[in-house]
């Protein structure tokens, strides 16, 4: 299936979606990945991509499982939504992820042409918006605070645990 068939959806028009309710469900759906991350012992941060209303990608951490520092949520979800599409940009996605993505998924995403992002939790230590320059795509629009506490919470119960 070319991943430009189908009735267009207003998220994949450069318009994103500024309906709540569709920020909150495709977010319950990366809250869902970050959970299977805490199950793990990783961090638990979870994301998936969205392209026409459909999710065409998931991801949520595997540093530990993969041994890999880049094994992000963001970046599987790139990986798989790419591979979904068969080709490298994702201009036509919405990247729903739990946690504020840091300067290297940033960066990932600037690359892959990505126009919308959602997150839930902001993140104050290492999230890209700590970096002065724009690191996201010049043309991607940003929802912040989806679902917020619930992903604040799922990482605050994961580092309250790791501390004991």
């Amino acid at each position: 299936m070319a991943a430009g068939s189908g009735t267009n959806h207003a998220i994949c028009q450069g318009e994103m979606s500024t309906d709540l309710q569709e920020h909150q469900n495709f977010m319950r759906e990366a809250l869902k990945e970050a959970r299977k991350a805490f199950d793990l012992g990783e961090v638990p941060v979870g994301a998936v991509m969205v392209c026409k209303g459909k999710i065409i990608g998931r991801g949520h951490n595997q540093t530990e499982k993969l041994n890999d520092a880049t094994a992000h949520a963001e970046m599987i979800a790139i990986t798989s939504a790419t591979s979904w599409l068969g080709g490298k940009y994702l201009s036509d996605c919405i990247l729903y992820v739990t946690l504020e993505p840091c300067v290297m998924c940033a960066g990932a995403l600037n690359w892959s042409q990505l126009p919308g992002l959602v997150f839930g939790a902001s993140d104050k230590q290492r999230g890209y918006s700590l970096i002065s320059s724009p690191l996201l795509h010049p043309k991607a629009e940003v929802v912040k605070g989806v679902l917020a506490d619930e992903c604040s919470a799922l990482l605050q119960t994961f580092f309250a645990r790791i501390r004991k």
